[in-house]
Parts: C-alpha cells; sequence; structure tokens
C-alpha cells in the first residue's frame, strides 16, 4: 500500500488510546484527528496522540481529511454513529458490540451497504495469529472431535452507578461488555470444527444476577450447536475469573492462557497448549505487531482491496453473534428492552 488510511477517533477513553497506540506501530494507518463532546478531553487526547481536535462527532466525520473512523463511544451510541459515519462516506471500524441488539446492528450494516463503505465490528482478538492458528487446530483435529468448549471473559469492577458498566442506558453489564468475546469465541471454534467461518447455536440457555442498577453483573450461559458440541461462557464485570479458554475433544483438550488480549498493545508471542497426556505440546505463535495494530492494518488491506466487510468478522458474524446477546440477556432479565 503506498499511502496510510487515515484514521478519525471517536471517543477518548481508555479503548481509543489504545487504538491510537497501536495506530502508531501500524504499517498502514496513521491518526489524523480525534473527536470528543469535550473539548478538554479531545485535546488532552490529541497532546498524546497529535492530531486534529474536533468537538463534537460531527465535526470529526465532516473532516474531510478523515477516511475510516473507530468508534469507542459507550455501546448504546454504536450504531447511531456506525450509520453517520456511513452515511458521510467514512469507513468503520467499531468497538464491539456493534450495537445494543441484533436490530441496531442489521441498521448499521445496512447503511454500510447503502453507501459503500467497509464496516467490522471490532474484536480485535479475531485478528491475531494466536485466533486463526487455534481455528486451524480445531479444523485439523488436533484434539479429535471437539465436543466442549469452556470460555470466560470477567472482571471485578468497583461499583459506580454513575459508570458505563453499571448503567443500563449505556449498554452496562458483563453480557455486551465481555461476555460478546466468549460468545464470538465459541462460535468461531463450533464454525471451524465443520469446516465453515463460524456456527450459529440451536440451543442457548443464560442466566446472571443483576444488580440494583438493573445491569447484569455476572452471568453464564450454555450454547448448543450441532454436532454434539457444547459451550459453556461466563462473563462479569463484578467477579474476577481465570480469563481463558479451554476445547475439550475427544481425544484431548487444547487450553489458550490468554485468548482475548494476547500482549495487547506489544508484539511479541503467544502461547497456546494442546494436551494429549500429562505433558502438553506448547505451540508457540510469535507476533511483531500489538493486537490494535493488527486490527488497524487489517482494516486498512481490506479497503485497499475494496472490500465492505471483514472475512475475519463478517456482517453474518456479526449478526448470529447480537441474537446471541440478545436471547442471552432477555433470559436474565425478562424486563429488558432488546
Amino acid at each position: 500500500m503506498s499511502t496510510k488510511l487515515q484514521w478519525g477517533v471517536i471517543g477518548t477513553g481508555a479503548i481509543a488510546r489504545c487504538f491510537a497506540r497501536g495506530l502508531m506501530e501500524s504499517r498502514h494507518g496513521t491518526l489524523v484527528a480525534v473527536g470528543s463532546r469535550s473539548r478538554e478531553a479531545a485535546e488532552t487526547f490529541a497532546r498524546d496522540f497529535p492530531a486534529t481536535c474536533h468537538v463534537g462527532y460531527e465535526a470529526l466525520i465532516a473532516d474531510p481529511a478523515v477516511q475510516a473512523v473507530y468508534i469507542s463511544t459507550p455501546h448504546c451510541l454504536h450504531a447511531e454513529w456506525a450509520i453517520r459515519a456511513a452515511e458521510a462516506g467514512k469507513h468503520v471500524l467499531c468497538e464491539k458490540p456493534l450495537a445494543m441488539t441484533r436490530d441496531e446492528a442489521h441498521a448499521a450494516i445496512e447503511a454500510a451497504r447503502r453507501h459503500r463503505v467497509f464496516l467490522m465490528e471490532g474484536f480485535m482478538y479475531r485478528c491475531h495469529p494466536q485466533t486463526r492458528r487455534l481455528a486451524e487446530l480445531v479444523r485439523a483435529r488436533a484434539v479429535g472431535e471437539l465436543k466442549l468448549i469452556r470460555a470466560t471473559f470477567s472482571f471485578w469492577h468497583p461499583f459506580d452507578p454513575r459508570h458505563r458498566l453499571f448503567d443500563p442506558a449505556l449498554g452496562g453489564g458483563g453480557i455486551l461488555d465481555v461476555g460478546c468475546y466468549c460468545v464470538s469465541l465459541a462460535r468461531l471454534v463450533a464454525g471451524a470444527a465443520r469446516g465453515a467461518a463460524f456456527a450459529d447455536p440451536a440451543e442457548i440457555k443464560g442466566t446472571g444476577v443483576t444488580g440494583s442498577t438493573g445491569v447484569d453483573e455476572y452471568a453464564v450461559a450454555s450454547l448448543k450447536f450441532s454436532g454434539g458440541i457444547l459451550a459453556q461462557i461466563a462473563a462479569g464485570v463484578q467477579l474476577d475469573l481465570e480469563n481463558n479458554v479451554r476445547l475439550v475433544g475427544s481425544e484431548g483438550s487444547i487450553l489458550v492462557p490468554n485468548p482475548w488480549t494476547m500482549n495487547g498493545s506489544e508484539g511479541g508471542f503467544s502461547k497456546i497448549l494442546v494436551f494429549k497426556g500429562h505433558i502438553p505440546e506448547e505451540i508457540v505463535v510469535p507476533c511483531d505487531r500489538g493486537l490494535y495494530a493488527l486490527e488497524a492494518d487489517h482494516v486498512a488491506e481490506q479497503i485497499a482491496e475494496g472490500e465492505l466487510e471483514s472475512p475475519l468478522v463478517s456482517w453474518e458474524d456479526s449478526l448470529g453473534n447480537m441474537e446471541v446477546l440478545d436471547q442471552w440477556r432477555r433470559q436474565v432479565d425478562g424486563n429488558a428492552e432488546i
């Protein structure tokens, strides 16, 4: 690629900063603008990551220098700004989840289709070679026929009713914030077991504990896929868990100690452990860039090739993921407006 994709970042929170750091080491992208509803926040961000400051998201998507936007707002604003960016002719990488509901995600996808712009849900872990290697091992039946998937992503955050994690209007709760990763990976490897990009579960059974603000503070779900594959997933924002993935097959198991963040903003290597006895085989997966650099470069490469969606996180894949999240949330809180 002869020129770098010029990015604008909507939002100035922690994940926006992770992405901006990733752009600094990416091969095909550069940060040119940042937008915030607060002038102070935009200026602070731009001091750390030199860029044009815009007060208001409207100004950022109207900036002619911006070719692609990274949306890192609270969940409740994802679909709205993905649609508005598409209408402005900007390519879109939207931080997960793509929307609050499947219907909202569908509206964002239709906007991208209508305006012929690229749109991808920002599951950065999908862009890491460790994830691709894991899918290859499942396809190759490295531990025989896949039977059970166990995936957890949960952390403890001090309770604050004003924080986005505990505000239902902002899309708070563990299911939308981190449960989406567990569902995504379960669907990925269940699909790999039958040679597909992903699979949708035939049955979903979920439960959880809601706190005083009404969001799910921690929750679990069981998914049943065709071919007798089961998944057990757990997520939360008020419960520390050992965040890993284990795949159990007819001839052994695979453990991924760090399936979500690998080395974070740094390159290096990550590990997959394959158990067929007492001593595991250690598969080392090297990587020369951090997660968000990989993600930014993947988006730039797809756009350069004229694609509207990613083979790593397709539109159909995102819609299927949102459908599972919708059902899980309904089963935790039957009064939720989903």
